[in-house]
């Protein structure tokens, strides 16, 4: 009896973790190309934005789950997506056999999956600028490069993005995109905090003033980072992603109506003194 309980423990203590699942209602999407998209979908309340939700390599859908519950508590949809070669969405293959570079491989193929998105929201006649691109790591490119696809979504929202993953570009994509974008980037990795920064720069360029915000944290990246850290400023900007007006402050009053008056500058704070050395320097 003692080894039949010690051989049943055994098993189960070798069995993975079950990952938490999105909610919402199961759709198969089909792409032009053969795949079938496995995804989640939650209809939004009234008057509020849907979005659409694009994995890190090697993840899948269900990395949203907690995000995903955020949104649904502010009233905002969402459709969640195994990209193509992921999680349940490899009757043609998987990810790890797909070419790494090339303009056509399948990672820049992904948008076709997004392609496939749409037509799913049109179905549900809901307005492409009420629609909006978030992606993680991978998924941020993705996004980017189908927001130059579908320009008249209502935004994107790239949670560490690359300037160039496995040849799925995003310089070029913001540089075509015109529309809101929100851009998020730990500063404990140099390499992607300075390609994120440089994408900011694209995208303002681009979109102009009030049009893009950027937010940053210590650490963590994709998931972990919208997780964390990030979660609560990308809902606010779900909900009102134009910036007001930036009011002057009384500091910027003193210096116009006494412009030869004595001014010390403020020294940084230990937080500045921290952080921008080790990202800039």
């Amino acid at each position: 009896m003692k080894k039949y309980a010690f051989f049943t423990f055994a098993v189960l203590f070798c069995l993975p973790a079950l990952q938490a699942q999105v909610k919402g209602t199961a759709a198969v999407l089909r792409t032009q190309d053969g795949w079938e998209i496995s995804a989640v979908y939650q209809p939004a309340e009234a008057e509020k934005p849907t979005v659409l939700l694009l994995h890190d390599v090697g993840k899948n859908k269900n990395e949203f789950t907690t995000f995903s519950g955020k949104l649904q508590a502010n009233g905002i949809g969402y459709l969640a997506l195994d990209l193509r070669g992921h999680g349940e969405s490899v009757n043609i293959g998987s990810y790890e056999d797909f070419a790494k570079e090339g303009v056509d491989n399948d990672y820049n193929k992904m948008t076709r999956d997004v392609d496939a998105a749409m037509a799913f929201f049109k179905e549900r006649n809901i307005p492409e600028e009420a629609m909006v691109f978030i992606g993680a790591g991978m998924g941020a490119n993705v996004a980017a490069k189908a927001a130059s696809l579908w320009p008249s979504v209502g935004g994107v929202a790239l949670i560490t993005p690359v300037t160039n993953f496995r040849d799925v570009l995003s310089i070029p994509a913001l540089r075509v995109y015109k529309g809101n974008v929100f851009i998020a980037a730990a500063a404990d990795d140099k390499k992607t905090f300075l390609e994120a920064s440089l994408l900011r720069n694209v995208a303002f360029l681009s979109s102009g003033e009030g049009k893009v915000v950027f937010a940053t944290a210590y650490d963590q990246s994709g998931h972990d980072l919208l997780d964390r850290w990030i979660a609560p400023e990308l809902i606010q900007w779900l909900l009102t992603p134009l910036r007001p007006e930036i009011k002057p402050d009384i500091l910027d009053l003193a210096i116009e109506q006494d412009p030869y008056g004595s001014y010390e500058p403020v020294a940084p704070s230990a937080t500045e003194e921290a952080l921008v050395p080790s990202v800039l320097m």
